[in-house]
């Protein structure tokens, strides 16, 4: 387990199978890497051309010489990578590059945030989970990554821009009962849409045993 991983990451990995843990891990990771460049980038031309890189870098994967970066070695070695798993995940840069734009981002930025990281990181993570690729997976997950970044946001308007849009996503995929399969990201959709619905007036404290209930709670029902 990555040592700095989030615990409701963490606890939503617990609750797959194990031998599909390893996977998922290596997943998450990525995201994190591609949110470290953009959270520690003061020029956004440099931050785009890192992301770039990143996402040639995992579009290439199956495709020759696997470079000596640790993330990308794990990554060649996720079911799948090199049948189309790597392509798809590669999107998720782009994502991310749409937050480099100034403050206030535009809807439109918001939105091809939340498709391509959110969109695309649940869809493959539910595919690693055995699950069905239904509707209400990508808009989970869109909707989970808009709150994410709504409570991490420092430009009040934006974030609130970003929590206008995850709720009516979040409250869409939460509609019917989540099969079991899906649950591990059913953990965090449910515990998204019920911050969404709290606002931003309410700490966010990531882990918090209430939460982390609220996460046991849908895995055990399944809404």
């Amino acid at each position: 387990m990555t040592p700095s991983i989030d615990p409701e990451i963490a606890l939503s990995i617990a609750y797959a199978r194990a031998d599909r843990r390893a996977a998922l891990e290596t997943i998450w990771a990525l995201d994190a890497q591609l949110g470290g460049i953009v959270r520690s980038t003061s020029e956004p031309m440099i931050g785009a051309m890192r992301l770039t890189w990143w996402r040639d870098a995992i579009d290439a994967l199956g495709h020759g010489p696997v470079p000596a970066e640790p993330l990308l070695q794990r990554l060649a070695t996720v079911p799948g990578a090199q049948e189309g798993a790597a392509g798809r995940l590669s999107e998720m840069a782009e994502g991310w590059i749409s937050l480099l734009d100034p403050f206030p981002l535009a809807r439109e930025g918001l939105e091809a945030y939340a498709r391509q990281r959110g969109g695309v990181l649940f869809s493959e993570l539910a595919r690693q989970l055995g699950a069905a690729v239904t509707p209400a997976i990508p808009g989970a997950g869109a909707g989970w990554v808009l709150v994410d970044f709504a409570f991490r946001c420092s430009d009040r308007a934006t974030a609130e821009a970003a929590l206008d849009l995850a709720g009516p996503m979040l409250l869409s995929a939460m509609a019917t009962r989540w099969p079991r399969e899906a649950r591990p990201l059913g953990m965090l959709a449910s515990l998204a849409l019920r911050d969404a619905r709290a606002g931003l007036g309410v700490a966010r404290q990531s882990g918090a045993p209430l939460r982390l209930l609220h996460m046991l709670r849908h895995r055990l029902t399944g809404r």
